[in-house]
């Protein structure tokens, strides 16, 4: 790809030295050249060298997507979870937390990562030139926008019964799942603080404590949510509200780490008002990072409110949404390979190793989709008995048994599909995967299982044959770039992107 098909905004974490050369952040994972030169070691043997390329690969690789995976799962797990426990209320009450949780929520979700991920960028680019004090204030400019647009999305949440309705869902399901909706208002104002405490510590390779402090969380998680809903009789708003206090948990523990940590001395250094200075032109940087992932995020949710206007509404939307409960569980472990390879293919174009990223690429995508295979066979020789986990319906489990091949296909999509987003990440091609995304998605996909699911009456299954289809396309189209790729002129336009903004003050947003 071009450099045309770079927005500008993405660019490598590594600067030039004044010699020239490409210096390894710390906070970087690197082969240090290592694997470029096993690689290019003709005289050696292909399958030798194939065999320590890839254990160099590997140790590299799963040291970044392991922490990544365990954070990722453990957080969707908590929201799994509520889903599980409300489940057991009744049909009913797993079909309204089904659609607050991943028709409403998911929308917010989607909106603050995408904006809190203009961190990471920002971040990495200061901690790489040494301007430490930066990512305290880059971090809490985050979180002021990210508030400011929390005020803004308390609005859909408040007015989440007539917006359900207005869409055409049923009004004794849109009345249930507002009262859920309610409890997750605080959840807003968490992911604000969240997603930039994310990506600041990300920036410094300080991944672990996040994974252990989610773990934790998990387990008081589990039982406030027990107690609230079943000892205390509090039904949907006390399963979301929950959900909220977790997440709000997870938020004050990393920040006293941040604050209390010697590993983050240099790069907090208390608040300061310039987090409210140069607003509007992060505002359209964050705006710019979340536009590609909130495309992708939003797909699926509209796979949920489509199967709200169903005949059946009650019986389409507790089938599929145990099914997208599943797909999105495992899909957080292609979200962590998806970090991994966005960080293993910038570094090494920054670092001018051609064949390291070209290698890193086809590793990553083996494990990844070999993962995802062996979890879609699970999948399918449960059909029967997976419902149960969150419903005791036999209707509900028939349904989740019939959408199984489906969600077994799905999951082998994901085995691929977002491993090739993070390598568009890391070569800057943003733009171009954007559009894509609206072709493929909207275009095609949504269109395909609207006609599927309503004009043929396959109802569900429908809907989700043409979004899979939709999802196919895209896949097809980012493989047949990603290995078409002339990883050299990658590597030039990477450097190309160094000496440009190795000139420019890292305390200013670019606009």
């Amino acid at each position: 790809m071009a450099a045309s098909q770079n927005d500008g905004v993405y660019q490598p974490l590594l600067h030039p030295q004044s010699d020239g050369t490409v210096p390894l952040s710390p906070s970087t994972e690197s082969s240090n050249g290592e694997l470029e030169r096993v690689l290019s070691d003709v005289e050696t043997p292909l399958f030798h060298r194939l065999r320590k390329a890839t254990m160099i690969e590997s140790k590299l690789l799963f040291k970044l997507a392991a922490p990544a995976v365990i954070v990722y799962m453990i957080n969707y797990l908590m929201s799994m979870s509520t889903q599980i426990f409300s489940g057991h209320l009744g049909n009913l009450e797993l079909a309204a937390a089904s659609l607050g949780n991943t028709g409403i929520q998911i929308f917010a979700y989607g909106l603050m990562l995408g904006m809190g991920s203009a961190v990471e960028t920002l971040c990495g680019q200061a901690f790489g030139g040494r301007k430490y004090e930066m990512l305290g204030i880059y971090l809490q400019r985050s979180t002021v926008l990210l508030t400011l647009t929390g005020v803004l999305l308390t609005l859909i949440y408040v007015f989440s019964k007539p917006i359900l309705l207005f869409l055409g869902e049923s009004p004794e399901i849109a009345s249930a799942a507002s009262i859920f909706v309610y409890g997750l208002i605080p959840q807003i104002f968490a992911y604000a603080v969240n997603f930039p405490i994310q990506k600041f510590l990300q920036s410094q390779s300080i991944v672990a404590p996040s994974a252990y402090i989610s773990t934790a969380t998990l387990f008081v998680h589990l039982l406030l949510s027990w107690l609230a809903i079943y000892k205390l009789g509090m039904g949907l708003l006390g399963a979301s509200l929950v959900l909220s206090l977790s997440w709000w948990i997870i938020v004050v523990a990393q920040f006293v780490y941040i604050v209390t940590s010697d590993r983050c001395r240099e790069t907090w250094r208390g608040f300061s008002v310039q987090a409210f200075s140069g607003l509007p032109s992060f505002f359209k940087l964050s705006a710019a990072s979340s536009v590609m992932l909130c495309l992708e995020t939003w797909y699926f949710q509209i796979l949920v409110l489509l199967a709200g206007l169903l005949e059946n509404p009650e019986l389409a939307l507790d089938s599929l949404s145990i099914c997208m409960t599943i797909s999105g569980w495992v899909f957080m472990i292609s979200v962590g390979f998806n970090a991994a390879i966005s960080v293993r293919v910038s570094n090494e174009l920054g670092a001018g190793n051609p064949k390291s990223a070209s290698f890193s690429v086809i590793i990553v995508n083996i494990y990844s989709l070999i993962t995802c295979v062996i979890l879609a066979i699970v999948i399918l020789a449960f059909r029967d008995v997976l419902s149960y986990a969150f419903t005791e319906g036999e209707e509900v489990s028939a349904a989740v048994s019939d959408l199984c091949p489906l969600l077994a296909l799905t999951l082998v999509l994901n085995g691929i599909q977002p491993v090739l987003s993070g390598v568009a990440v890391g070569c800057g091609w943003q733009t171009f995967v954007a559009k894509v995304n609206v072709g493929c998605y909207y275009i095609i996909g949504i269109p395909l299982g609207a006609l599927f699911g309503f004009y043929f009456k396959f109802d569900a299954k429908g809907i989700w044959t043409g979004m899979i289809c939709g999802t196919l396309i895209q896949t097809v189209i980012l493989a047949w770039v990603t290995f078409r790729t002339d990883w050299t002129k990658e590597v030039e336009e990477a450097s190309k992107r160094l000496n440009k903004w190795s000139n420019k003050k890292l305390e200013v947003v670019p606009e």
